[in-house]
């Protein structure tokens, strides 16, 4: 069992993450992602679908290889042959984990599974009962769980926690629940179980109304204590909660979320640009904590507040996610205080006149959409003070070029 005070991090990078339409990764490739995600500090690593294809095998079995401190994970449909497979896949990793699942909604039972709800819960107890007699850790999920009847489910889990689940992942399967709702169904679900406090609950949330962190977050409120997670939310469809985004909130509200996880932000910067990297899927500058415009401030009354204390608009320091420096911006919006900073940053000391001058040919510049770049500010300060003020009335195309 996990301090209550502390979330497990599962991460499906590697897994549901690969699952976004384009993003296959190599085997090398995954191995290299799985050796920074342990460096990050994640619990779990789900590292592939082992009876997907001979692809995952391997790099499931290369990934256990490998990773000496992060638990390893193959995911498993409740059928023997792929908890076998799955077994095989992790038996080299010094921390293994299988991670079984079987749908639980009416809809899929019906529709998918051409099963009763006795045929469900007969296949889920028998599959958690065959892995654990042959694993020390087995996680059950009730795919498409959001969705589910709360009775049949109480009735399933307890029957799975009995089995040997020491993990129960309740999966938003189609990003169709909402946090408030959500929440509430995760508690009252608990409450139904009558040996809820023999297994962590978790919770794994799809982002298609775009409330997969939001939902996450409302399950920890209300007694999830692991989230399953991927670097940039990648994942099926809309994809997944963004590790990063669960991690900072955590970090960040520590008035409503008093928890700990064992990630190092620094490192989020970093992988978030290598899983871009190898997937191709590029980042959305204004995506939280790792776009390239998270921490960076354009408008003049921002960049005026942050210069006097960053507190002012920024929630969190951009160097504890891995970024760089202070992002003030130049543009358009940009204020006086801001640009004189800037000046004063590049080792220009100029007279206030000169710097008066400088600002408002930045502005018209900004203000034609001409890029303008740090050479070309010090170029107007190598000349005299006549020439700078001067070039206010010139032509701006004549001196500001792409």
């Amino acid at each position: 069992m996990s301090n209550q005070q502390s979330l497990i991090i599962f991460d499906t990078t590697l897994r549901d993450g690969e699952q976004s339409p384009g993003a296959s990764m190599s085997v090398s490739e995954k191995v290299e992602l799985a050796l920074l995600l342990e460096n990050l500090g994640v619990d779990v690593i789900e590292a592939g679908f082992a009876v997907a294809s001979a692809g995952d095998y391997k790099a499931i079995e290369k990934v256990s290889e490998v990773i000496q401190h992060t638990r390893i994970c193959s995911l498993a449909r409740a059928r023997q042959q792929d908890i076998d497979l799955a077994i095989a896949a992790v038996q080299k990793a010094p921390l293994q984990r299988i991670h079984t699942f079987i749908a639980t909604s009416e809809l899929h039972m019906k529709h998918k599974l051409n099963m009763t709800q006795e045929q469900v819960l007969d296949s889920a107890v028998s599959a958690v009962r065959y892995a654990r007699n042959r694993v020390d850790d087995v996680e059950f999920s009730a795919e498409d769980g959001g969705r589910s009847d709360i009775d049949f489910l109480a009735q399933l889990i307890e029957q799975v926690i009995e089995a040997g689940a020491s993990t129960i992942n309740i999966p938003d399967t189609v990003g169709y629940c909402v946090p408030h709702s959500f929440g509430q169904f995760i508690r009252q679900l608990m409450n139904k179980v009558p040996n809820a406090d023999k297994a962590i609950f978790s919770v794994h949330c799809h982002n298609d109304l775009g409330l997969a962190t939001a939902n996450s977050l409302s399950a920890i409120e209300n007694g999830a204590r692991q989230i399953e997670c991927t670097i940039n939310g990648l994942g099926e469809r809309a994809g997944n909660a963004a590790l990063e985004e669960v991690v900072m909130a955590v970090n960040t509200r520590q008035d409503l979320f008093p928890f700990t996880t064992g990630i190092n932000p620094t490192g989020l910067v970093n992988l978030s640009q290598r899983v871009s990297e190898i997937t191709g899927f590029a980042v959305q500058p204004n995506k939280s904590i790792v776009g390239k415009n998270a921490f960076a401030h354009e408008a003049g009354i921002h960049q005026d507040g942050i210069l006097k204390n960053r507190a002012t608009y920024e929630i969190m320091r951009a160097e504890d996610v891995g970024w760089k420096g202070q992002q003030i911006v130049l543009g358009k919006h940009s204020g006086r205080n801001a640009f004189i900073s800037h000046i004063k940053s590049l080792g220009i000391d100029a007279e206030q006149q000169q710097l008066e001058a400088a600002f408002e040919r930045f502005k018209q510049s900004a203000d034609a959409g001409q890029p303008l770049t740090d050479q070309q500010i010090i170029q107007w300060f190598g000349r005299t003070e006549e020439q700078l003020n001067k070039t206010l009335n010139e032509p701006i195309a004549a001196d500001i070029s792409a």
